[in-house]
């Protein structure tokens, strides 16, 4: 993220992309500051702070989620469990996204095989 852009800018632009096509959300943690995610494969100093990331998760809030995943934790260069609080924290942010999106489909009885397109909704470094 570009941190002239903005954290809102960031979330407008993932709702206005994703829409609502059913959506795979993956979440990088190598886009974190290493100061809070050092147990990474490929630090990004200057990256998202845990509150940006969570603004942005939270921002999100609506989409059509069908599943996700939180990528690059890495045990072995992280010797104080820093980065895996900081992974979990992300997931159970992701989990209430996924189970809000599974109650909304559920209550409007539109199954997700019945949409076409995928979007996959990608947050870190490229």
């Amino acid at each position: 993220m570009d941190a002239q852009i903005g954290v809102e800018k960031v979330i407008e632009e993932a709702l206005r992309v994703v829409s609502d096509s059913p959506t795979y959300l993956t979440f990088d943690v190598d886009g974190i500051d290493p100061v809070f995610t050092p147990g990474t494969g490929t630090p990004e100093v200057g990256g998202l702070t845990t509150v940006e990331s969570l603004r942005i998760l939270r921002g999100i809030r609506g989409l059509n989620f069908v599943s996700g995943d939180v990528v690059e934790v890495a045990p072995p260069f992280d010797p104080f469990g820093g980065t895996a609080l900081v992974g979990a924290t992300l997931m159970f942010e992701m989990l209430c996204l996924f189970a809000e999106a599974i109650a909304k489909r559920s209550a409007t009885q539109i199954p997700v095989s019945q949409k076409r397109s995928y979007a996959v909704l990608h947050t870190g470094v490229a």
